[in-house]
């Protein structure tokens, strides 16, 4: 019955295929480096779980968000262990992202063909580094409000623009209900549709392209 079923499907969706360019494709003979990227996107999965589930409890206004948050660590059943996956993955994701970039560099990863692959991977970097500054501000408590005041203040100084940047940002001259809202929308839709595009477009071009060898394993016998 299920093989009736799935060759039904694969006639009308090819399945089979995709499924071998996935998960069948020959790979070279790698180390634990190459896992980094794999990491990188296991937590991407658990913010993007985690951060579902806080956004059920959540409230982005300046007068309930820091009560929001406190009422999830402390009174929602497993709220704490879910605040706490999402921070500290938040952090751990910057790290294997710039540790997954450092293995590309020094392995040569991003020469022909996978400059595309190169250059998806260095956005990527630069949207999960927004969830950090964005999400950093959502608590609304001491240390939140005066960081992103910093933060946003180091984007006024840019010649030229940095006066329209940090308005931009920050919705007005200073941190308030609008800077919490746009930070808030920013960090739960703009920067997550950026970051599915983009792996899809990285993972598509990783299978497409394949992954690259150790080099100073190249020519070896494999």
């Amino acid at each position: 019955m299920l093989t009736r079923f799935g060759n039904w499907m694969d006639e009308r969706m090819g399945w089979r295929s995709v499924w071998e360019g996935i998960f069948l494709r020959k790979v070279p003979r790698v180390n634990w480096f190459y896992t980094l990227g794999s990491a990188t996107l296991f937590v991407a999965v658990n913010q993007a779980i985690t951060g579902i589930l806080l956004m059920i409890y959540y409230v982005p206004t300046p007068d309930h968000a820091y009560d929001s948050v406190q009422y999830i660590t402390t009174q929602v059943a497993g709220g704490w262990l879910i605040r706490g996956l999402h921070h500290w993955g938040a952090s751990v994701m910057v790290v294997l992202v710039v540790l997954h970039m450092l293995r590309v560099i020094i392995y040569g990863a991003y020469k022909y063909p996978r400059e595309v692959t190169w250059m998806t991977g260095v956005v990527l970097l630069l949207v999960v580094i927004g969830f950090g500054f964005t999400g950093y501000l959502l608590p609304w408590d001491q240390k939140s409000y005066w960081a992103t005041t910093v933060g946003t203040r180091i984007a006024g100084v840019v010649p030229f623009l940095g006066n329209w940047i940090l308005r931009i940002m920050r919705g007005g001259d200073d941190l308030s209900a609008v800077t919490l809202a746009r930070f808030f929308g920013a960090h739960v839709w703009v920067l997550p549709a950026t970051l599915l595009f983009l792996v899809g477009t990285h993972l598509f071009l990783v299978i497409r392209n394949g992954i690259s060898e150790i080099p100073w394993k190249e020519g070896r016998k494999q």
